[in-house]
């Protein structure tokens, strides 16, 4: 018996009445309520945070519950898809009913509670039949294969704790973002003049071809490539190793399409997710985009703000917390370099953060035999750019340009922290070695991180693996702690009876929305609760640290 569909009323129109003989939502719910709340019942779907969003906006808290979708990526990620038509595909050989076959596309397209009675009933059974099927095949491969640990301690919980923060939201400031827009049109026109200039002829930075044109064609810049349809290249990648060559005029380009996405993608796009009744911004939240664990978020996607630029600076500032209230944002500090010091055993780096040493000096004074005391800042800048490059597998060229030196003492540079840290060459090396024969790496707690290509017989392919692979272990394990403390942080809180919610969580950060008279009393269970994430799982030699504040602001509390 269908439920809220509409009746047809010729020609694809519909109109507001529903279908005769159906059920009523409230009758339905009912019905399902008791099964979908009964402990002793398991509830399977694919994707599971859509299913547990819906029926949590209706009051009915699922439990438990289990999802095939995640199961996969356990298993699988970064060798395999792991939505309902792949996977079907995959296991069964089954080609699975399209969503636009039932809904059509375009300006034909019409939504699921229009679509032909029988035609819903087909795509809402298949769906199911396919998810339970799945679910026989996937759960006895977690337990043959030892991640059912991973599964339930780092990756099911999350469904819960995601569907509670994107319900939340968050608030913005829409005359802060209307100010910046306009500011960052201004500043976009002034990067088009100069643009202009360097280029000698009139061109229009949004145009590829043109840009091409101009770069490889007009100036001769080296390093061109053409795409298939026998176009320059201008992706990024192209732009900055020319930038980082010296060449003004790929760095304006970089600059103006920085701002402009900006514009685009947040100070005017923004207000336009703002929800009607909420009026706050709710960002979804993907579980299985990544290979490392990292979330990763859209509609809008409130990970990609930059924060080491003052234009993402100004951005996160529009996002404020609500009368009454403080942001509060905790982060972890340096935690891929602790993590690096930990996985790598490296006693040097692990004594300096055990001891509290201001790490990237420390580092200095071991490298260039300068003290710590009254260090120059140029000296620990160079030392801070080594550290955290290293962990990308940043190039001898990549670091001699962001330290504006010669690439030959740029890699002398490289050289001598490889001597001096021997344990992270030796890392770097068994990571590497350990991935090409069995086709992933794992984090700490047991997550596997597949990279098939490290075996690709294009030198270029290979090499991204190989570094990827390598800070794979890094950025995973810190995903997985930050995991694990978002999945305590609610019932820690409750115990400690604050009202502090959880809204946001990027990377190694979380934003907390928090009464102004609670704040004092929340920094140090939120502290506490990151910083011991690891236990009981994995003792780390190294602690971790995590910073706090509270402000009205993202920005200012960051």
């Amino acid at each position: 018996m269908p439920l809220a569909h509409r009746k047809s009323g010729g020609e694809g129109l519909f109109d507001a009445g529903l279908e005769d003989n159906q059920l009523l939502e409230k009758d339905a719910l009912d019905v399902m309520r008791p099964v979908l709340e009964d402990k002793g019942v398991l509830k399977i779907g694919q994707n599971f945070k859509f299913d547990m969003q819906i029926f949590a906006r209706r009051g009915i808290a699922v439990a438990p519950y289990d999802d095939t979708m995640l199961m996969s990526y356990v298993l699988d990620a970064g060798r395999s898809d792991h939505g309902m038509d792949p996977l079907s595909m995959r296991y069964f050989n089954h080609k699975t009913i399209d969503y636009n076959e039932v809904t059509g596309s375009g300006k034909s397209k019409i939504t699921f509670d229009c679509v032909d009675v029988n035609k819903a009933a087909e795509y809402a059974a298949e769906d199911a039949d396919c998810t339970l099927r799945l679910w026989h095949v996937l759960k006895p491969r977690l337990v043959a294969e030892h991640m059912t640990n991973v599964y339930e301690t780092l990756e099911r919980p999350m469904v819960s704790v995601l569907t509670a923060m994107e319900g939340r939201g968050i608030s913005i400031d829409r005359a802060t973002l209307a100010r910046l827009s306009g500011e960052f049109a201004k500043e976009a026109a002034s990067l088009e003049e100069d643009i202009q200039k360097l280029a000698g002829a009139p061109l229009n930075p949004g145009s590829p071809k043109q840009l091409g044109d101009i770069l490889f064609g007009q100036l001769g810049l080296p390093g061109g490539t053409r795409t298939k349809t026998g176009q320059w290249s201008t992706g990024a990648k192209t732009l900055e190793d020319l930038a980082e060559q010296g060449h003004k005029l790929p760095q304006k380009i970089l600059d103006w399409r920085q701002v402009s996405k900006l514009r685009s993608t947040y100070t005017d796009a923004l207000p336009n997710y703002v929800n009607p009744t909420t009026q706050r911004v709710h960002t979804s939240y993907a579980l299985a985009a990544t290979t490392t664990g990292r979330l990763s978020s859209s509609e809008p996607n409130l990970q990609n703000i930059p924060i080491r630029t003052e234009e993402g600076r100004k951005i996160r500032r529009a996002f404020i917390a609500a009368p009454g209230h403080k942001l509060v944002s905790a982060d972890y500090s340096q935690i891929e370099l602790r993590l690096l010091a930990e996985v790598a055993n490296v006693p040097a780096l692990r004594k300096a953060f055990q001891d509290g040493v201001d790490i990237h000096a420390m580092t200095a004074s071991e490298m260039f035999g300068v003290p710590v005391k009254d260090m120059p800042g140029e000296v620990r800048r160079r030392a801070k750019a080594i550290n955290f490059g290293i962990i990308y597998g940043i190039s001898a060229f990549g670091l001699a340009n962001q330290l504006g030196i010669e690439r030959e003492e740029a890699g002398a540079y490289i050289k001598k922290y490889f001597e001096r840290f021997p344990g992270i060459r030796d890392y770097m090396d068994e990571t590497r070695e350990f991935c090409r024969t069995h086709g992933y790496v794992t984090t700490l707690f047991g997550r596997k991180c597949h990279y098939p290509d490290i075996r690709h017989s294009n030198p270029s392919v290979r090499s991204f693996n190989e570094r990827a692979a390598i800070n794979a272990r890094l950025q995973g394990s810190a995903a997985d702690i930050i995991r694990r403390a978002m999945i305590r942080m609610e019932a820690a809180l409750a115990e400690a009876r604050l009202s502090a919610q959880m809204l946001l969580q990027v990377h190694d950060e979380l934003i907390f929305e928090v009464k102004d008279a609670e704040v004092e009393k929340t920094l140090p269970v939120v502290k506490r609760v990151m910083e011991d994430a690891p236990h009981p799982a994995v003792q780390l030699h190294v602690p971790l640290q995590v910073e706090a504040r509270a402000a009205d602001n993202w920005d200012e509390a960051h």
